[in-house]
């Protein structure tokens, strides 16, 4: 009885996990004002829009001939796009996005798992569907994909630092790929580069702690993985700081290249700055409105 006891706790521990996550992202999600119908638009699919009167120029044969019974005007039934309308994530889940330079900081995986799944909240409100790279978890509408979101951004990987997983890609879908983007830059390159191929454009939100940024140490200072896999010690920090700063600058210009080159859009984001603003930018490009 002891071990479905000690099983059921853990169960209940793993599972309080993302529903937390999910409150916090609605919320967040419910601080932006968005017409009704969002960012629905009519076109190719299967499945039904609105209706709407019959126009010169439109076919008869598109005429729904049940709806337009109820009354003397001709309606045509609309049915919406579904290619334009999904929408793929990916929130690196790797170690070092848990890292977190005060106690009054979120750390970077908490920051960029919210505004991911606050984005998701608001595309699947608006009609989109919204779903993971890779084949674990494909675009789909209604709260349930919601719930699975949350439960999938919710879990962590071992590694250090995390590849995106750019397969399962929907051609001329968007995209939004969340991370600190320190570790190997050729996985970035070859994932952008693959969905540029397939006519995906979509939005790289980079996610720092303000520490990352300044530098802010001196003296004897010990250097450490999250996962402890790697440390450096130094008796004269302060000396490290211009070369630090020098590579995190080339690394934010790569990106910055890499996004213009893939039709990609590239944001920083600062964990002490508000996660609403960050999520006003995301969607905002997302739908286009960011050039």
């Amino acid at each position: 009885m002891s071990n479905v006891a000690h099983l059921r706790t853990r169960a209940q521990e793993e599972a309080s996990r993302f529903p937390a996550l999910l409150a916090r992202a609605e919320h967040l999600a419910g601080t932006m004002l968005l017409g009704e119908h969002g960012r629905r638009r009519a076109g190719l699919g299967d499945d039904f829009w609105q209706y709407r009167p019959l126009r010169a120029g439109d076919s008869y044969r598109q005429i729904d001939w049940r709806r337009s019974a109820r009354g003397d005007e001709q309606f045509v039934r609309e049915r919406e796009w579904q290619i334009a309308q999904s929408v793929q994530m990916w929130v690196d889940p790797g170690a070092s996005m848990r890292f977190a330079s005060h106690d009054r900081l979120p750390s970077k995986a908490d920051r960029a798992r919210l505004v991911a799944l606050a984005t998701a909240v608001l595309l699947i409100r608006g009609g989109e569907r919204v779903g993971l790279t890779g084949w674990s978890l494909p675009p789909r509408r209604g709260d349930a994909q919601t719930l699975r979101l949350a439960e999938v951004f919710s879990s962590d990987a071992p590694d250090d630092y995390a590849e995106p997983e750019a397969r399962g890609m929907l051609p001329h879908a968007k995209a939004l790929f969340v991370s600190d983007f320190l570790g190997d830059i050729a996985p970035v390159e070859a994932a952008l580069t693959k969905a540029a191929d397939r006519g995906v454009r979509g939005v790289l939100m980079q996610v720092l702690d303000p520490a990352e940024e300044s530098f802010p140490f001196d003296g004897r200072t010990i250097f450490e993985s999250i996962n402890r896999t790697v440390a450096h010690e130094t008796l004269k920090a302060g000396e490290l700081r211009e070369r630090y700063l020098s590579r995190l600058a080339e690394r934010k210009d790569a990106l910055d290249r890499l996004c213009r080159l893939t039709g990609w859009q590239h944001v920083l984001h600062h964990t002490d700055k508000s996660a609403q603003s960050a999520l006003l930018w995301v969607y905002r490009a997302l739908d286009g409105s960011h050039g």
